[in-house]
Protein backbone atom coordinates (compact mmCIF):
# COMPACT_ATOMS: atom_id res chain seq x y z
CA UNK A 1 0.00 0.00 0.00
CA UNK A 2 1.36 3.18 -0.86
CA UNK A 3 1.65 6.33 1.76
CA UNK A 4 -0.29 9.55 0.61
CA UNK A 5 1.71 12.74 1.17
CA UNK A 6 -1.50 14.65 1.92
CA UNK A 7 -3.41 13.40 5.12
CA UNK A 8 -7.21 13.01 4.69
CA UNK A 9 -8.59 16.39 5.65
CA UNK A 10 -11.59 14.69 8.35
CA UNK A 11 -15.17 15.90 7.27
CA UNK A 12 -18.22 16.72 9.18
CA UNK A 13 -21.72 15.19 8.41
CA UNK A 14 -22.76 15.70 4.62
CA UNK A 15 -25.63 18.28 3.93
CA UNK A 16 -28.71 17.01 2.13
CA UNK A 17 -30.57 19.27 -0.30
CA UNK A 18 -34.33 18.67 -1.86
CA UNK A 19 -35.04 19.85 -5.33
CA UNK A 20 -37.79 19.86 -7.34
CA UNK A 21 -36.88 17.98 -10.63
CA UNK A 22 -37.36 21.43 -12.68
CA UNK A 23 -34.47 22.92 -10.05
CA UNK A 24 -32.44 19.87 -10.27
CA UNK A 25 -32.36 20.15 -14.32
CA UNK A 26 -31.42 23.62 -13.82
CA UNK A 27 -28.40 23.11 -11.51
CA UNK A 28 -26.93 20.15 -13.72
CA UNK A 29 -26.99 22.47 -16.59
CA UNK A 30 -25.75 25.40 -14.83
CA UNK A 31 -22.61 22.75 -13.44
CA UNK A 32 -21.91 21.48 -17.00
CA UNK A 33 -19.49 18.95 -16.70
CA UNK A 34 -18.27 19.79 -13.44
CA UNK A 35 -19.48 17.68 -10.29
CA UNK A 36 -22.69 18.80 -8.50
CA UNK A 37 -21.00 19.03 -5.53
CA UNK A 38 -18.12 20.91 -6.66
CA UNK A 39 -20.12 23.53 -8.56
CA UNK A 40 -22.55 24.34 -5.67
CA UNK A 41 -19.61 24.60 -3.04
CA UNK A 42 -17.94 27.40 -5.83
CA UNK A 43 -21.09 29.03 -5.97
CA UNK A 44 -21.91 29.17 -2.52
CA UNK A 45 -17.80 29.69 -1.13
CA UNK A 46 -17.36 32.17 -3.80
CA UNK A 47 -16.41 36.25 -2.91
CA UNK A 48 -19.55 37.17 -4.73
CA UNK A 49 -22.02 34.67 -3.04
CA UNK A 50 -24.95 36.99 -1.63
CA UNK A 51 -25.20 37.28 1.92
CA UNK A 52 -28.77 37.08 2.59
CA UNK A 53 -29.21 36.88 6.85
CA UNK A 54 -27.01 39.02 9.13
CA UNK A 55 -25.80 38.10 11.99
CA UNK A 56 -28.08 37.96 15.06
CA UNK A 57 -28.02 41.65 16.94
CA UNK A 58 -26.52 41.98 20.62
CA UNK A 59 -29.27 42.24 22.92
CA UNK A 60 -30.26 45.93 22.98
CA UNK A 61 -31.25 47.47 26.56
CA UNK A 62 -34.58 47.12 26.04
CA UNK A 63 -34.59 43.43 25.65
CA UNK A 64 -33.03 43.46 28.88
CA UNK A 65 -35.53 45.25 30.40
CA UNK A 66 -37.96 43.05 29.12
CA UNK A 67 -36.01 39.56 29.91
CA UNK A 68 -35.57 41.13 33.68
CA UNK A 69 -39.62 41.67 33.79
CA UNK A 70 -40.22 37.88 32.64
CA UNK A 71 -37.90 36.95 34.92
CA UNK A 72 -39.23 39.22 37.67
CA UNK A 73 -42.83 37.79 36.87
CA UNK A 74 -41.62 34.10 36.93
CA UNK A 75 -40.30 34.47 40.36
CA UNK A 76 -42.64 36.62 41.98
CA UNK A 77 -46.32 35.16 43.34
CA UNK A 78 -47.36 38.71 42.05
CA UNK A 79 -50.17 37.48 40.34
CA UNK A 80 -51.89 35.24 42.38
CA UNK A 81 -51.38 37.32 45.57
CA UNK A 82 -53.07 39.91 43.62
CA UNK A 83 -56.06 37.42 42.25
CA UNK A 84 -56.38 36.42 45.73
CA UNK A 85 -56.50 40.18 47.00
CA UNK A 86 -59.47 40.85 44.44
CA UNK A 87 -61.46 37.63 45.59
CA UNK A 88 -61.47 38.58 49.05
CA UNK A 89 -62.09 42.29 47.81
CA UNK A 90 -65.25 41.05 46.03
CA UNK A 91 -66.56 38.85 48.35
CA UNK A 92 -66.15 41.60 51.45
CA UNK A 93 -63.74 39.36 53.17
CA UNK A 94 -60.27 41.31 52.71
CA UNK A 95 -59.37 41.76 56.49
CA UNK A 96 -56.24 44.12 55.91
CA UNK A 97 -53.72 43.26 59.18
CA UNK A 98 -49.93 44.45 59.20
CA UNK A 99 -49.26 41.54 57.25
CA UNK A 100 -51.62 42.02 54.51
CA UNK A 101 -50.87 45.48 54.68
CA UNK A 102 -47.25 45.07 53.71
CA UNK A 103 -48.13 42.10 51.04
CA UNK A 104 -50.45 44.97 49.68
CA UNK A 105 -47.46 47.33 49.51
CA UNK A 106 -45.06 44.83 47.84
CA UNK A 107 -47.29 44.05 45.51
CA UNK A 108 -48.10 47.69 44.91
CA UNK A 109 -44.45 48.63 43.98
CA UNK A 110 -43.95 45.63 41.75
CA UNK A 111 -46.88 46.25 39.66
CA UNK A 112 -45.52 49.62 39.68
CA UNK A 113 -42.12 48.39 38.91
CA UNK A 114 -43.11 46.40 36.31
CA UNK A 115 -45.01 48.90 34.05
CA UNK A 116 -42.58 51.76 34.79
CA UNK A 117 -40.08 48.95 33.04
CA UNK A 118 -42.30 48.27 30.26
CA UNK A 119 -43.10 51.83 29.49
CA UNK A 120 -39.12 52.67 29.33
CA UNK A 121 -38.55 49.44 27.16
CA UNK A 122 -41.34 50.04 24.98
CA UNK A 123 -40.49 53.53 24.66
CA UNK A 124 -43.81 54.92 25.53
CA UNK A 125 -43.78 58.17 26.13
CA UNK A 126 -46.79 59.08 26.93
CA UNK A 127 -47.50 57.49 30.03
CA UNK A 128 -48.64 59.87 32.98
CA UNK A 129 -47.47 57.71 35.80
CA UNK A 130 -43.78 57.29 34.61
CA UNK A 131 -42.29 60.15 37.38
CA UNK A 132 -44.31 58.15 39.77
CA UNK A 133 -43.40 54.77 38.92
CA UNK A 134 -39.59 55.59 38.70
CA UNK A 135 -39.58 57.23 42.09
CA UNK A 136 -41.36 54.63 43.78
CA UNK A 137 -39.04 51.44 42.59
CA UNK A 138 -35.68 52.69 41.43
Amino acid sequence: MTSHSNPKIPRIAPFSLRLSKEERHQLESQAGAMPLASYIKSVVFSDDAPKYRKRRKAVDADQQLLAEILARLGSSRSASNLNQIAKHLNQGTLIVDPDREEDLHKAIAEVAWIRATLVRALRITTCRCIRSCRSSYE
